[in-house]
């Protein structure tokens, strides 16, 4: 990405710039198509033609299965393309191959030929496998960490909308009484054209890895890619937490036509509008991504939005209870009876959480992942979302068949989600340090940083910063886009909460030498070894919380590790920080005791964060560091908003 691209002033300008806006639209119009062929194709199969080898109970099934095969089969092989090659080429490839498979479409169309549609079905399916890879790759390739939270909820809102209005248009295009495959035929050639004219727009992507050799054997490369994506822990099981996420949308979603008919009483129309506000939730939450994580990639967030989607699964179990018997009912009809507004807002709330969920998880994979093998970590999440799919449709059928109602199926996922949702924040306690870092910096505090920029995104660093409560190392670990590692004192790890959050974070203990030189000297030694791994090391150089509010002496800690990792080789960037106004609050040990008075200083009071300019790796000493860190204290506070 080119640093030097003007910055957004929000995810919506984003839409203005070349670099994102002719992608968006084509993804957009590409998801269109897709669901208006499916839709058109299975309403027409179903209402409008007699297939004795395809009854109308089985025809969605096995369109969705003919379009979810090819994830299965060549999902490995596009994320192989998608590295090897420039992504705008094959962008333009494949929405040149969708006019050819509209064409044979719209042939099928008028023809009422259902082989030739099945097949155009699967063919459908290996447009979006090949695209699949370059959509989430490209991202990162033009957009800055600040923008890609912003840029994924763009396009997650933007798929959605698209499945939502390309199901609207094919059920209403096909329905068209004597030509409706007639117009069907044409406005599915017609948005292939479209997509490819606006993808020639798109800015070039080269490739990251273009000496990488194809493997064609699907099997052989989908376990080569998963092996590769178990490589980084985080980023594997951070697939396995999206690939979960589309188990739990796909079982709501294919029970909503006979959540409507049987258990709420409605029409056609009903199971249409239940689609409508699912699409609308999930859109809306992945917008409200950027604004809540203030343009980070906040995984903090991922956690708030399980717990939301949990919640609201349990709670429509009980709305779908209150729900009185009746006739069949229309929209209208529907809408006038309260129980239901009940049914529909959690619908939309536990959608918008699953919002909050997802966009995270795809930033931080776009983020974490190697540019040269990221096409590859995307496809391997692809094949894993299919598997989970499948997955859903099959535990649903299961309990459908052992005489489980729909929202007892509904409620057990949701159940399933709190339990699948801690195993995997037990597995990775990054999110769930990063959601305690959020709910101290967003609710408990009105927390403001400004300098932020100049926190590395990548390489070995260390922030240097001053001490004045037991949650300073929360507020670090909200203001940086990057885990950080402290080293604290031993004592903190012996508190009920904080110490077990640190011990999660893997913080560093550290005890005064003449006490414990044991202890001293390992803690010195895992310093050294996150500045080898290339990571971010937090320490607090006055060595233990201020019980006055000044700025103590820094002790020499700093300046050693330095010189160590420099007769290393390596070169860590040092930047210095200043916590400011929380001298005072309930952690600070102001009048001797922390934590005592939990309202000193009212709810929600605000502090800030100042983040300086590197220090010369020739200026680290004690005194030298002290002196950064106490201009930052002088420096305004902070007004407004993160800069």
């Amino acid at each position: 990405m080119d640093d030097r691209a003007p910055q957004p002033s929000s995810q919506f300008a984003l839409l203005g710039q070349r670099r994102f806006a002719p992608f968006f639209w084509t993804q957009f119009l590409g998801a269109g198509n897709d669901n208006l062929f499916k839709f058109a194709f299975t309403v027409m199969i179903t209402y409008q033609l007699q297939v004795a080898w395809l009854p109308p109970a089985l025809a969605g099934l096995a369109i969705g299965a003919l379009f979810i095969l090819p994830f299965l089969l060549f999902s490995a092989t596009s994320g192989q393309l998608a590295d090897k090659y420039d992504k705008t080429r094959l962008i333009r490839f494949v929405k040149s191959l969708e006019i050819g498979i509209m064409a044979l479409a719209a042939w099928g169309f008028v023809r009422a030929d259902v082989p030739v549609l099945l097949a155009c079905t699967f063919l459908m399916g290996v447009h979006s496998t090949l695209f699949g890879p370059v959509k989430f790759a490209y991202l990162p390739q033009h957009l800055n960490e600040r923008e890609l939270t912003g840029g994924n909820g763009m396009v997650e809102m933007g798929t959605f909308a698209a499945i939502l209005l390309g199901n609207v248009a094919g059920g209403l295009l096909v329905a068209v009484p004597g030509s409706g495959p007639v117009w069907v035929a044409t406005a599915c050639c017609a948005l292939a054209v479209l997509g490819r004219l606006v993808s020639q727009a798109v800015p070039p992507a080269p490739a990251t890895d273009p000496g990488l050799r194809i493997r064609w054997n699907p099997f052989v490369e989908t376990w080569a890619n998963l092996r590769l994506a178990h490589g980084n822990v985080v980023v594997f099981r951070s697939l396995l937490g999206i690939s979960w996420m589309w188990f739990f949308g796909a079982t709501f979603l294919s029970n909503f036509p006979v959540l409507a008919r049987e258990v709420l009483h409605g029409s056609e129309q009903v199971a249409s509008l239940l689609l409508v506000v699912f699409s609308v939730g999930i859109g809306l939450g992945s917008l409200a991504c950027e604004m809540l994580s203030r343009r980070h990639v906040e995984i903090g967030l991922v956690p708030l939005g399980a717990i939301g989607m949990t919640v609201f699964a349990i709670d429509l179990y009980f709305a779908l209870a209150a729900v009185p018997p009746g006739p069949v009912l229309g929209v209208a009809a529907f809408l006038s009876v309260g129980a239901h507004w009940r049914v529909l807002a959690d619908l939309f709330l536990l959608s918008a959480f699953a919002g909050l969920y997802s966009v995270p998880m795809y930033a931080l994979i776009q983020l974490r992942a190697e540019p040269t093998h990221r096409a590859r970590i995307i496809a391997a999440n692809n094949i894993l979302n299919a598997l989970f799919m499948i997955a859903s449709a099959v535990l649903a059928g299961a309990l459908l068949k052992a005489g489980l109602t729909v929202p007892q199926i509904l409620l057990i996922t949701g159940l399933l989600n709190a339990v699948v949702a801690l195993y995997v924040f037990l597995l990775v306690p990054e999110y769930l340090l990063r959601f305690a870092a959020w709910v101290v910096s967003r609710l408990m505090y009105r927390f403001r940083v400004r300098g932020d920029a100049h926190i590395p995104e990548r390489g070995a660093a260390i922030v240097v910063c001053n001490h004045v409560s037991f949650i300073d190392a929360l507020l670090l670990m909200a203001a940086s886009p990057r885990p950080i590692r402290f080293v604290m004192d031993h004592r903190i790890f012996a508190m009920p909460v904080l110490g077990t959050l640190f011990r999660l974070a893997r913080a560093i203990p550290i005890a005064p030498q003449r006490e414990d030189p044991e202890v001293y000297a390992a803690a010195f030694e895992a310093a050294h070894q996150v500045l080898r791994d290339g990571d971010l090391l937090g320490i607090f150089p006055e060595g233990a919380i201020t019980r006055d509010g000044a700025l103590a002496e820094f002790k020499g800690g700093v300046a050693r590790i330095v010189a160590r990792a420099r007769a290393e080789g390596i070169a860590p960037v040092v930047v210095p920080m200043a916590l400011l106004n929380l001298w005072g609050s309930f952690f600070s040990r102001i009048e001797g005791a922390a934590m005592s008075r939990p309202f000193r200083r009212g709810v929600w009071s605000r502090v800030g964060l100042h983040v300086g300019p590197p220090v010369p790796l020739e200026a680290i000493s004690p005194q030298q560091l002290r002196t950064h860190v106490a201009a930052l204290l002088e420096a305004e506070p902070v007004p407004g908003p993160r800069t």
